[in-house]
């Protein structure tokens, strides 16, 4: 899967931060632009983690598509 990341440079700290513009608040920062893309790498991958639903007794789950 690919997402589109945006790569700005810190001339105050000289590290990278890094972001995806479709994950809100998926963001992370490395001193390097390699660092700072493999940071987010792992960052995405936990944003799409999905954690275990503790659920009510009745609740129901659905899947939707979209699109």
């Amino acid at each position: 899967m690919k997402w589109r990341v945006v790569l700005e440079h810190d001339p105050e700290t000289e590290d990278w931060a890094v972001w995806c513009p479709e994950l809100p608040g998926c963001a992370s920062a490395g001193e390097t632009k390699e660092e700072a893309l493999d940071d987010i790498r792992e960052a995405i991958e936990l944003y799409l983690d999905p954690e275990p639903l503790e659920l009510s007794e009745g609740a129901i789950i659905k899947e939707v598509t979209i699109g």
